[in-house]
Formats: structure tokens, sequence, C-alpha cells
């Protein structure tokens, strides 16, 4: 009788914590969802709230280097990095820039159109594996399962989108496209500035802000 009543309580175990499990999955991709719809929405106020601290150290981060990199630091950055620094540099003026925290560049960024409407557009995170306050789900796009994931971290008992845990996503894909282009990498990060907003990038956007 004992060995009965362990075993259904063990299922009863297994079954609740299954349920718990799909529940936050549903809460990780409707994370996902509810970014991706601010950003559709030119809606940057409401898109930081779906992201984490990671996100917004790293925006912090940047906007330290935009205001105050010298040009051997910038030429010596990623490819990410030097071209978050340079189209700050060269779309933002110096009165916002100066007045940003990391959180508002990133409010910025978004309702600019600096993160790109076309990196959630018809996507979805499909698969989630739960590890504590961790997660990660897998990121389909056009109904394609894509060979990479989403970090999530949950905080303040609400989980949040790590948009840094992709970044080595679009560094490879940006590095692909300027070897491609057959252009030294400055001169196509000029290039991109220059398509993006019509005017063509001075050598002032070496300059510390200051």
């Amino acid at each position: 009788m004992l060995k009965k009543i362990s075993l259904f309580l063990f299922t009863i175990l297994l079954i609740n914590t299954g349920f718990s499990q799909n529940k936050e999955a549903k809460l990780v991709q409707k994370s996902f969802d509810d970014y991706k719809s601010a950003i559709l929405n030119d809606k940057g106020e409401e898109a930081v709230n779906f992201v984490d601290s990671r996100t917004i150290k790293y925006y912090s981060e940047i906007l330290d280097k935009s205001k105050n990199a010298d040009s051997t630091t910038v030429s010596s950055m990623g490819l990410m990095d030097k071209l978050m620094v340079l189209t700050i540099r060269h779309k933002t003026s110096k009165q916002d820039i100066l007045s940003f925290d990391g959180k508002g560049l990133l409010v910025y960024a978004i309702n600019e159109g600096m993160v790109g409407k076309g990196s959630v557009m018809n996507t979805s995170i499909g698969e989630v594996e739960i590890d504590g306050t961790f997660a990660k789900g897998q990121f389909i796009s056009n109904g394609e399962i894509a060979p990479f994931h989403f970090n999530f971290y949950k905080e303040d008992n609400a989980w949040k989108v790590d948009l840094t845990s992709i970044f080595s996503i679009g560094t490879t894909a940006f590095r692909t496209m300027q070897k491609e282009s057959g252009y030294e990498e400055n001169e196509y990060l000029f290039m991109l500035l220059e398509y993006m907003t019509g005017k063509k990038p001075g050598v002032e956007i070496w300059n510390t802000i200051n």
C-alpha cells in the first residue's frame, strides 16, 4: 500500500511539474510576442519592458563608447559594436546622446528604426527549454526553424528577452555581406550609413562627443 501511495504522489508531482513547465514556456513565448508587437508598432517605451538587464547593460556600454571612444578605440571594435557607435554618432544629435541612459538609447534606437522590424517580422518562438530563471526558445522565421535560439531570463517575476543572445548571428551575417561586397570594413559601414540616412558620413564621426 505504501508503495502504491508513493507511486501515486510521484505521478502527481510529474504532472504538476509538466504543467508548470508548459505554463512557463507559454509565458516565454508571450514575452517575445509582446516585444515583437511593440517593435512592429514603433513603441520603444513599451518594447524595453520586455528586454532583460543584459540588453540594457549592452546599450549602456554602447552609449558610453559613443560618447567617449576615440578613433583608435572605435576602429578596433567588433563589427556590430562599431556599426552601432558610428550609426548613433551619424544619426543622433549631440544633445540627445548626452541626455540618454542605456534604456533611453534603446527606446530611441527602436523608434528611429535602428532596431529593424525585419528582425522580428514573420517570426515566432517555438520549443522552449527552461532551467530555473533561464530559458532558451527556438527561433522560427517564416515557418522554418532557424539554427539558433533566443535566450530569456526571468527578472522581477517576468520573462524577458536577451537581445544580446543573437548578436553573434548578426555579426556573422554582416561579416558575410561585407566580404561579398568587396569593400573594406570601414568603407562598407560608411556605405551602409549613407544608404540608411541619405547623408554621407564625415570624418567627425570618429570624434568623441563632449
